[in-house]
């Protein structure tokens, strides 16, 4: 079991779960796992995925004028790094592979 690509990640900053979807290494191309993970297992596995956000044109804009949710930037490297140790160690909790 190994995690070969990340196809979307969100981490609700209200809620602290991170929402990912991946593909293994021995899933069929046209199969998505998706899951919802608590972020205080990633911290309690050691890994830190939040990354420093430059956004330099929120100054450019009043606040009335964007409502834009504010998507939290994650190191993609540490993330499948995270996510393989996580479910190397949990393999109970891999998700089951959908068809997309």
């Amino acid at each position: 079991m190994e995690i070969k690509e990340i196809v979307s990640y969100f981490l609700n900053v209200d809620s602290n779960i991170l929402d990912v979807s991946f593909k293994l290494i021995e899933d069929s191309e046209d199969t998505l796992r998706t899951d919802n993970i608590d972020y205080t297992v990633v911290e309690d596995y050691g890994f830190d995925l939040v990354t420093e956000s430059f956004d330099f044109f929120d100054d450019d804009f009043e606040d009335d004028e964007i409502v834009r949710e504010e998507k939290v930037e994650l190191d993609e490297d540490e993330l499948l790094s995270f996510l393989n140790e996580y479910y190397t160690i949990n393999p109970n909790l891999l998700p089951k592979g959908d068809l997309y």
